[in-house]
């Protein structure tokens, strides 16, 4: 999703570009597309967490399919989540109606001026 617009710029674009490149998981990719980003391959439980132990700083998620992957398996640290004010009929939803229970503290919370509420939440274990 993000591919089109962060995919080929560098950090004299944007201070945020190299954010935006980094590990790709995926089970139908052959190749890396992004420049300065590697393959993982297909969502692993174990790999990830080798991942996690080799990555210096924070593994930032923007996949639906894999967050819940990763809170299914006990590997997420923390939730950012950026709630918008608007509704949708339909569409995918963060916790889908078969997730197992879990419970979360709140870290954070900050509101802006057009509505959008930022909150940061770290899974009780």
């Amino acid at each position: 999703m993000f591919e089109p617009s962060w995919s080929t710029r560098t950090v004299e674009d944007d201070p945020g570009a190299p954010f935006f490149t980094t590990h790709v998981v995926s089970g139908s990719l052959t190749e890396a597309t992004w420049r300065n980003s590697e393959l993982v391959g297909p969502y692993d439980r174990d790999g990830i967490r080798k991942l996690k132990d080799e990555v210096d700083g924070d593994l930032y998620v923007s996949s639906i399919t894999l967050v819940r992957a990763l809170l299914a398996d006990g590997l997420v640290d923390e939730l950012h989540l950026f709630v918008y004010p608007l509704t949708r009929e339909t569409g995918p939803r963060l916790f889908p109606d078969d997730a197992a229970q879990a419970k979360f503290s709140l870290g954070a919370c900050e509101s802006y001026e057009n509505g959008v509420v930022y909150l940061s939440y770290r899974p009780q274990v």
